[in-house]
């Protein structure tokens, strides 16, 4: 594995069941949050039309009815491009459909079917082959490369277990070229006391699941990096690389990424003046919660996406362009924050007690339960809200102490880990 550089560690699959055989015209039936979230009205001011968002994962198959002519293979560079629409997995295929997915031929109706998708593979230790896994880009290759392109938004339902110098090396240039990061923070349940990379870098958005009553998932880590939570339970999605078929109740902090993606999307593409600053600035004010916007929990953060109640507001102010709304987080009076590399023997098969990670994601969050973390009991309803008000994985990649690890739902590819020190 040559994620930074460093040596080649094995993914772990993580066993979450999941029911295959979803027949296609039913797909769509699953996705739930479409309807709290009010999509058809909001498709009315936006679908994401004129936003690019690259899927770096294990790549998103071309032919899938639901995906035709929303990617955008040929803008992957060429010294980069072996395997994008090759997915061995359906994993990033999954994710494509979350984000910009028509719903053609009874698939997956993305949340922001406007929007088109650049498609990466890159090498994540362990599900590809020896000869693949050399021809793939790493994670840091791509991310440069789409920051040297027009693509606004990087999806991430990836995840590694160690901090890699050069993969937030590249999460920085990406931000300083303008690009909205957006990753996973992993599905090994918020006891674990750590927060994945890339979620934990500076700069990238921190997405956590919740369930279809706005729940935050028992499965989704908990700590300081911690953004927004959206869907992540009960998902549709490939059951594997033959693509032949959709699976039940998929879940995983790597849809709620695909989701919240959108969700950027669709508000980019309505204010395409706007910086990523800004879109990010206005998912936060928007965010639904219960408790104050400038005390994020380690398990929710600002609080559940809802992209509507900015399309719907003609007067949303969404603030100065070159001030980052996550300033606090992103650094320390003004200063980086100090970043901890796990020890050598760290890797993707051997989970870190919480004991040995607490201490980098700071205690408040894993206590609150729940509930606390969605609202308080009237309004836990974070996503539902906007259809009740009328107002505004367990699949996942890791990319390991040099692994990559990919977030779904229901069933799961592999786990990755990562901390960081506060």
């Amino acid at each position: 594995m040559r994620v930074g550089g460093a040596v080649a560690s094995a993914l772990v699959v993580v066993g979450v069941s999941f029911a295959p055989g979803a027949t296609a015209a039913g797909v769509q039936s699953e996705q739930w949050y479409l309807g709290p979230m009010q999509a058809e009205k909001m498709w009315k001011t936006s679908t994401g039309e004129g936003i690019k968002v690259a899927v770096i994962d294990t790549g998103v198959d071309l032919d899938t009815p639901s995906l035709e002519g929303q990617v955008l293979a040929g803008e992957v560079p060429k010294h980069l491009a072996y395997g994008a629409t090759d997915d061995y997995e359906g994993h990033g295929t999954t994710m494509a459909e979350l984000i910009a997915g028509t719903g053609k031929g009874g698939g997956i109706q993305g949340l922001a079917p406007g929007a088109e998708i650049v498609p990466y593979r890159v090498a994540l230790g362990g599900l590809l082959n020896a000869k693949d896994e050399k021809l793939a880009p790493t994670p840091m290759e791509a991310i440069k490369a789409v920051a040297d392109s027009d693509v606004r938004i990087i999806s991430m339902s990836i995840g590694s277990p160690a901090y890699e110098p050069e993969f937030e090396a590249a999460v920085e240039y990406a931000a300083s070229k303008g690009k909205m990061l957006i990753a996973a923070v992993g599905n090994e349940g918020r006891d674990s006391g750590y927060i994945g990379y890339p979620a934990a870098y500076p700069y990238v958005i921190g997405v956590s699941s919740i369930d279809d009553k706005s729940r935050i998932s028992d499965f989704a880590q908990s700590g300081r990096y911690v953004d927004l939570v959206a869907p992540g339970e009960n998902i549709p999605g490939y059951c594997d690389g033959n693509l032949d078929e959709y699976c039940h109740h998929l879940q995983g902090t790597s849809a709620a990424t695909a989701i919240t993606s959108a969700a950027a999307a669709l508000i980019w593409s309505a204010h395409p003046d706007w910086t990523a600053n800004q879109v990010t600035r206005a998912l936060i004010d928007t965010a639904g919660r219960k408790w104050p916007k400038d005390k994020p929990t380690a398990t929710a953060g600002y609080g559940t996406i809802r992209p509507r109640s900015v399309l719907a507001d003609p007067d949303y102010d969404a603030g100065e362009p070159y001030s980052d709304p996550l300033r606090k987080e992103n650094t320390q009076e003004g200063e980086k924050l100090v970043t901890e590399i796990p020890p050598a023997s760290a890797s993707a098969s051997a989970k870190p007690s919480a004991g040995a990670t607490a201490a980098s994601q700071g205690a408040e969050g894993p206590s609150k339960d729940k509930q606390a973390a969605a609202g308080s009991d009237d309004d836990a309803k974070t996503v539902a809200s906007d259809a009740s008000s009328g107002s505004s994985s367990s699949l996942w990649i890791t990319l390991g102490a040099a692994a990559a690890v990919v977030v779904i739902g229901g069933g799961a590819f592999a786990v990755l880990r990562a901390r960081r020190a506060n």
